[in-house]
């Protein structure tokens, strides 16, 4: 495994680390706390030594397994969390003093730490990134000792670069893969140069670029590749990243013949890291199988470059004037 610097945080953070959405099961199904926990175990043997989750995740059974899997772990463990999303509405006027002090502690308690080492808030309004409320909030609370560092987890790369001129955001949390390549065009550098980590989710597309769906997948009533195509429910960006189901089959078909496998979520996975302003990936993982898979990736060999160029190609034909202007 490699490790990077997580920007200012100045974390060495493992570059293949873990996202927590599916923490102890599969999207839809019940949450397991001994599957949870034997994902985290492989984790760190792997390792992985950051692991990004949010209070919402499993209505907060996330960050309470990761709370009860650090108190077993010698080893020191960077925990990311995020928080909004508990809002009902979900409004930029909610993203107050009040309400993120409020979410703050209830993760202190889930988590079992005297301070958070990093909280993310979870793609907000657009709104909150023009106002100050929200980020004198944070300040407030890293300098009470209650937060690390803080920064934003976001939907557009405009949000992003609002919110790096916050002078106290540390990282930002970010939509980059083979099907959302505008980031490391728009973003990266800027990043880089203020010192912001970055840290990559949904590098997979909700799975399409693993390879392993065709046109016949059936995805369970629970499971957001179901509900949410269209944003019904969240923006649907982060749903395939945006990219209509069929035209992504196509593309990653074409991408198999690229690298000549049918499985290419390793492929995936190293285009992510490949970037150097990239901090960390972090792809979930619903089984300890599924940890070490993705953590071996940081001993892959690296692309070709003309593998690099023709999984460019597949972008500008297929997928990008379906996503490009919208992220």
């Amino acid at each position: 495994m490699e490790y990077r610097t997580l920007g200012r945080t100045g974390f060495k953070i493992s570059e293949v680390s873990m996202g927590t959405w599916q923490l102890g099961g599969k999207w839809g199904e019940e949450f397991n706390q001994e599957t949870a926990g034997e994902i985290l175990e492989k984790a760190v043997e792997m390792g992985i030594n950051f692991i990004d989750t949010a209070d919402v995740y499993n209505d907060g059974r996330s960050e309470i397994a990761i709370g009860k899997f650090l108190k077993k772990v010698k080893d020191r463990i960077y925990v990311a969390t995020k928080c909004g999303r508990r809002l009902d509405p979900h409004t930029a006027e909610g993203y107050n003093e009040k309400n993120i002090t409020g979410f703050v502690e209830d993760s202190l308690k889930r988590l079992g730490v005297e301070a958070l080492d990093l909280i993310q808030l979870h793609c907000p309004p657009t709104e909150v990134y023009h106002r100050q409320e929200a980020f004198e909030s944070l300040a407030k609370l890293k300098t009470m000792g209650k937060i690390l560092n803080y920064g934003v987890s976001v939907e557009k790369i405009e949000e992003a670069l609002k919110a790096i001129e916050q002078p106290g955001v540390a990282t930002v949390q970010i939509i980059y893969n083979i099907f959302r390549p505008r980031p490391a065009e728009e973003f990266f550098e800027k990043a880089y140069s203020r010192n912001v980590g970055v840290i990559v989710r949904v590098p997979l597309a909700s799975g399409l670029l693993t390879g392993k769906f065709t046109m016949d997948t059936v995805f369970n009533n629970k499971d957001h590749r179901n509900y949410n195509i269209d944003g019904k429910y969240f923006d649907k960006g982060e749903t395939f990243s945006g990219v209509p189901y069929d035209i992504g089959i196509e593309a990653v078909d074409r991408l198999k013949e690229i690298f000549g496998q049918n499985n290419i979520t390793a492929y995936a996975l190293k285009w992510v890291i490949l970037n150097e302003y990239v901090s960390c990936v972090i792809p979930g993982a619903s089984s300890s199988e599924q940890v070490e898979f993705n953590s071996r990736v940081s001993d892959m060999m690296p692309l070709t470059a003309d593998e690099i160029r023709q999984t460019g190609e597949v972008y500008k034909k297929y997928i990008k004037k379906y996503v490009h202007h919208l992220w």
